[in-house]
């Protein structure tokens, strides 16, 4: 089972807002989701982003490949970079 962090959007038709999930990479963008580990709103100025660290690093632990969203997500988090050292 290939298992994905991913993007499931939320929010009113225009006013996105987006929850960072760990799904398999078989169910829908918006379905079912494994554990949630941070949301990302970019309407605010300057955009939102708050993740769990200890859960990303966790399921990056474990295999868990992230989407180019959200790679870019976590290294402006920082959360990506101290996975690599």
């Amino acid at each position: 089972m290939a298992v994905k962090i991913r993007l499931a959007r939320h929010g009113a038709k225009g006013k996105p807002f987006y929850r960072i999930v760990v799904a398999d990479a078989r169910s829908p963008r918006d379905g079912k989701f494994i554990d949630r580990v941070g949301h990302y709103d970019p309407r605010k100025e300057p955009s939102e982003i708050k993740v769990d660290a200890e859960k990303a690093r966790e399921w990056l632990r474990k295999g868990a490949q992230p989407t180019d969203q959200v790679k870019n997500l976590l290294k402006i988090s920082g959360v990506l970079e101290e996975q690599k050292r």
